[in-house]
């Protein structure tokens, strides 16, 4: 083989991906990472930017919840029993990510001296705050989904997706607490206030969707986004003011109690 030949089969191999494939690549890398549906392997695949679809995959995860409430609607399952069943496959869905960092945030939290929260947040072993934090986000659920007589599914997507854009309003604007951890790849995705334009219009243009399906739903739909974004703001700020920052189980914490209540709040308007 020639080195003419060399060289360029060496650039063909560094040769970078279209930009497209590459968001295509860092979209699969986002549901490997968030979810737990299965998917091939891909070469190329970049963990670092996973935070940038996050509200892609809220919306992905809601849209999955939808078809099974209306599945079990169509079959006749009571709405508690179609409740329970869908915050099941809700965290079943996630592996639970999420809601390990709620239980592990609540530990941290738990401890006065806070030079030791984070100590305790590293912590595999569940304890008591932990335990009843993740009890205290399963019943909000469910029962505000009980609660929701109509409209359940617009509200089930728009709290995947508004739960994850708090997430990035976290990653965003507070610092991060760990030199290491999974949580700290997030800020190479989101930087400024700028990463945060395209996922609240994606979920401003979902309410649109929600007002123009059904003209009726006009305040429900603005009320989806005063909710979501005052909630998707206040979250994370509340837990900066608790722990100077945020870390990976902080993000996972914000992501379920936004989510847990927008649903308690959207009750009000049924």
């Amino acid at each position: 083989m020639s080195d003419n030949q060399t060289e360029k089969i060496t650039e063909f191999a560094v040769q970078p991906f279209p930009w497209w494939k590459q968001q295509l690549l860092n979209f699969a890398a986002s549901i490997i990472f968030y979810t737990i549906i299965p998917l091939p392997y891909f070469p190329g695949l970049d963990f670092q930017k996973v935070a940038y679809f996050t509200p892609i995959i809220g919306l992905m995860i809601g849209g999955i919840l939808c078809a099974l409430d209306i599945g079990m609607n169509y079959l006749g399952v009571p709405v508690l029993t179609r409740s329970v069943a869908v915050v099941l496959v809700w965290l079943w869905l996630t592996g639970g990510l999420h809601l390990d960092g709620a239980m592990d945030t609540a530990d941290g939290l738990a401890v006065t001296d806070p030079k030791r929260r984070l100590e305790v947040m590293v912590d595999s072993a569940t304890g008591a705050f932990g335990a009843m934090a993740a009890i205290a986000i399963l019943l909000l659920k469910t029962t505000a989904l009980t609660d929701i007589s109509t409209n359940r599914d617009l509200a089930i997507i728009a709290a995947c997706g508004w739960g994850r854009w708090g997430q990035q309003v976290a990653i965003a604007f507070y610092p991060y607490l760990k030199p290491t951890g999974k949580g700290a790849i997030h800020k190479q995705a989101i930087r400024t206030y700028r990463d945060l334009l395209p996922g609240w219009l994606l979920l401003v243009g979902w309410s649109g969707i929600v007002w123009w399906i059904n003209g009726d739903n006009f305040s429900l739909a603005i009320g989806m986004v005063i909710i979501g974004s005052a909630i998707a703001c206040i979250i994370p700020a509340w837990f900066h003011h608790q722990l100077g920052g945020h870390t990976g189980d902080t993000y996972g914490a914000v992501v379920e109690w936004s989510e847990a209540l927008f649903l308690c709040i959207l009750t009000i308007f049924h």
